[in-house]
């Protein structure tokens, strides 16, 4: 683990490798089996039944705050190692670089934007043709110009 992230983000990261491994699946089994073995003794009674039911509900309670955690984390790190490709990359728009940050009708505009440049894809003849936001732009302006004059 990064000595440089917080303690916070230490913890939720050991606490979710953990609880996703093997044995803590085999512990919560065994926790269950145990439980469910113990009703006859109990006579199946409302406090045995509302033990697992409090013990569940509180567990899931947590996890769900340290999966989230977990899942923005690597969600912004996947976001960070893609705007890095798409920066690296001769030729595709730097618009994308942290696209994520956009705002619903942005994204329609893009996202309508990116269905066209699949239409021209598909009518090319040759399946290593590709199309860039900017190639697609100069030669709508250029198709434009055409009409006007």
């Amino acid at each position: 683990m990064n000595p440089r992230k917080g303690w916070s983000s230490r913890f939720a990261t050991w606490v979710s490798i953990k609880v996703g491994s093997t044995p803590a699946f085999m512990l919560a089994l065994l926790v269950i089996v145990a439980w469910a073995c113990t009703g006859p003794i109990f006579h199946f009674s409302d406090t045995w039944q509302l033990i697992i039911n409090t013990g569940t509900t509180i567990v899931t309670f947590l996890m769900v705050f340290l999966i989230q955690h977990a899942q923005n984390r690597e969600s912004l790190a996947v976001q960070l190692k893609l705007n890095e490709i798409v920066a690296a990359i001769d030729g595709a728009s730097n618009r994308l670089v942290s696209v994520e940050d956009l705002d619903d009708d942005e994204l329609e505009v893009l996202h309508k934007h990116y269905r066209e440049l699949a239409k021209m894809a598909g009518r090319e003849r040759e399946i290593v043709e590709s199309h860039s936001v900017d190639e697609a732009k100069e030669r709508h302006a250029r198709k434009a110009g055409k009409r006007k004059k």
